[in-house]
């Protein structure tokens, strides 16, 4: 059985400033060679996704909604990545609804109902 969670951000909603006055959302990671690897993910499924280098962290901003596949991850580190834990462990914080089952982690900036069945 996959359980999946979910949490809401209580950031205020932002716009990546691209494109029409979509709201953003997107993990906060720590830099390293995990993040590396989300992102590359990131970016190969949401071409209009924005990283924000903050130096101590990065920020990860796509339009509507952000998703990363486990597979995916495990096919760019070339190890196994587990989820939720593995992504809790660089994730500092996030913008947007979280959900995340053992297969997927996304964040959406629609209501819950929307967000359940945007897959």
């Amino acid at each position: 059985m996959v359980m999946a969670t979910e949490r809401t951000s209580a950031s205020p909603t932002a716009q990546t400033g691209e494109g029409p006055a979509s709201a953003a959302v997107g993990p906060v990671l720590i830099p390293g060679p995990v993040t590396n690897a989300i992102i590359a993910v990131i970016r190969d499924r949401h071409p209009m996704a924005v990283v924000m280098d903050r130096g101590s962290y990065l920020r990860v901003l796509v339009p509507g909604r952000c998703s990363l596949g486990r597979a995916s991850v495990e096919a760019v580190l070339r190890q196994p990545f587990r989820l939720p834990g593995d992504l809790e462990r660089v994730m500092t914080s996030f913008r947007g609804r979280f959900q995340v089952s053992t297969e997927e982690a996304s964040w959406n900036d629609g209501p819950k109902e929307a967000a359940a069945g945007s897959r």
